[in-house]
């Protein structure tokens, strides 16, 4: 396999794990961010829940009250009390419009009824012009109260749908319901007290007893669907005692047309207004569950917003380790790559490279041979080739050890590589014989320059192991050619080299000899001759 491939692959094994856990990240950080949002809003709502809950239940009420107690007896404590509401009011107003969600994510029935609930609002802020100017005396402004009142229950009752939580859900219709049954009892009360109050000729307002009746309804069916509440259960059990199951039945014949007797009638109202005192605590009690759920919900989103920042952290943390692991994986995939073209390198100079004498080997010489006389041809007009063996060499070896035969073959190679002119190209040609080529040298020019390497190895003094100064001496065989395109057989330039050689050897060896001095005599007799008719001395 190649290196790049390999390098891909390795990028691959880091990256693509890392790539399917950035998209695992990125999907939970998304899904956390939008649990995140869920939470927040539920939390927003449950504010706007419990603030819309508390002021219909509580500081619309207060304010009403306070207003007919000042108007039936004004005095600096009922003006006083009726200025401490109105504050009161105002200021839960202006936080539960501070905790709406922003105006433009609304939809357009939540938007219509704040709208609605404004105006409301700023009747009030018009009737309590008129008390202050006296333009109440005899009368109460109860029913403009009342619209705001109906205005923030329809408020609440639009925000429930919106909610994702289902036990904020479960929370928001209960309170829901417990409002609508208290203002269906108020109002049923106060149309039932109003009209046991007058005479017998008066008219009773049956619209808005069907009114309250209808809201009592409604919120009891809000209740009784979520019966298993702990709080509607109180409501529940409340309302099946004996006493209010009698007020009921009394409600009923005020609604048939009958009219009880004071003392049944001073009854009922009594069991209506403890009753409605109930039902208020309630209300409260409802308000601040959904008021205690948002806290738990705003808990819950900042614990969730610092999930969302530590698991950023940790895909960014994650994302710097695989990044310099691949990098760091680059970086080794590099040095592998420099390493292998090292060991190929060298893998290639050893295939072409003596590993004794650092010289050419035949494969090397071939190669570099080939080049080299490619090159001569446009520059050279003759080639030469020196053919020289070392002398008796054989004997070295049997006295002195294959070791000092190794030192000698280095020590003679070192020789021949500095006293050979610089271009030629020299080669260890086999055991302790090694061939030069020569460019642009005639056979007498490769001669001397053959003289000047054979004086060079036999004044050398060759340090052994053992301490001992080895001189050995080297027979020179020349030939040479002209460098002719046309001609390039080599191999028939070194076998005139070689014929050359042995004419030194046969002329007592330590000699330079150029071109073919005698005829080449078979193969046997010349190995006879050369190496005294028992061996072949470059063995």
């Amino acid at each position: 396999m190649k290196f790049e491939t390999i390098k891909k692959v390795i990028l691959a094994a880091i990256l693509l794990p890392f790539v399917f856990m950035l998209i695992e990240g990125v999907f939970v950080l998304r899904t956390s961010i939008l649990q995140y949002r869920e939470l927040e809003k539920d939390r927003q709502f449950a504010d706007v829940l419990a603030r819309g809950g508390s002021i219909a239940a509580t500081e619309i009420l207060s304010e009403i009250d306070a207003t007919r107690r000042y108007l039936a007896h004004p005095s600096s404590g009922t003006a006083v009390d009726m200025q401490h509401s109105r504050l009161t009011l105002d200021r839960e107003r202006r936080a539960f419009y501070a905790s709406l969600p922003p105006h433009d994510t609304l939809d357009q029935g939540l938007a219509g009824e704040l709208s609605a609930l404004s105006l409301a609002y700023s009747r009030i802020v018009a009737a309590r012009s008129a008390v202050d100017q006296g333009r109440y005396s005899g009368s109460n402004p109860g029913s403009i109260y009342w619209y705001a009142a109906l205005k923030q229950l329809a408020v609440v009752d639009a925000l429930s749908p919106l909610i994702s939580d289902p036990v904020l859900l479960e929370k928001s219709n209960q309170l829901m319901g417990i409002l609508l049954t208290y203002y269906g009892e108020r109002l049923i009360t106060g149309i039932g007290t109003r009209y046991l109050n007058q005479d017998v000729s008066a008219r009773f307002p049956i619209e808005l007893f069907i009114q309250g009746k209808t809201m009592l309804g409604a919120g009891m069916d809000h209740m009784v669907f979520h019966s298993t509440a702990p709080i509607v259960r109180d409501i529940v059990a409340y309302l099946g005692r004996g006493d209010q199951l009698k007020a009921n039945a009394i409600t009923d014949a005020i609604l048939a047309g009958s009219r009880p007797s004071r003392p049944m009638g001073d009854a009922w109202a009594a069991a209506q207004r403890e009753r409605m005192a109930f039902l208020q605590q309630k209300m409260v009690e409802a308000a601040s569950d959904i008021h205690e759920t948002g806290e738990q919900f705003s808990t819950l989103s900042h614990i969730h917003l610092t999930q969302i920042l530590a698991l950023c952290a940790g895909l960014l943390i994650l994302a710097t380790l695989v990044m310099m692991l691949a990098a760091r994986g680059l970086r080794l995939i590099d040095k592998l790559a420099r390493d292998r073209e090292t060991l190929v390198g060298e893998l290639r100079n050893a295939a072409q490279t003596d590993l004794l004498t650092g010289l050419y080997n035949r494969r090397g010489f071939d190669v570099a041979a080939s080049a080299l006389l490619t090159q001569a041809e446009h520059g050279s007009h003759w080639i030469s080739v020196v053919l020289f063996d070392l002398d008796h060499f054989k004997k070295i070896n049997d006295i002195h050890g294959h070791d000092a035969g190794d030192a000698v073959l280095r020590h003679v190679a070192g020789v021949a590589r500095q006293n050979f002119r610089s271009f030629d190209l020299l080669v260890r040609h086999g055991g302790e014989e090694f061939l030069a080529l020569l460019p642009d040298s005639t056979p007498g020019n490769a001669a001397i320059v053959a003289e000047r390497v054979r004086q060079a190895i036999e004044a050398a003094e060759i340090p052994l192991a053992s301490g001992d100064l080895l001189k050995v001496t080297a027979s020179f065989g020349c030939a040479g050619r002209a460098n002719d395109a046309a001609n390039r057989n080599f191999e028939d330039l070194v076998k005139r080299a070689d014929l050359a050689l042995y004419a030194a050897k046969a002329s007592g060896r330590n000699c330079v000899v150029s071109g073919p001095v005698v005829p080449a005599p078979p193969q046997e007799e010349r190995r006879k001759t050369v190496s005294g008719g028992g061996f072949d001395s470059r063995i």
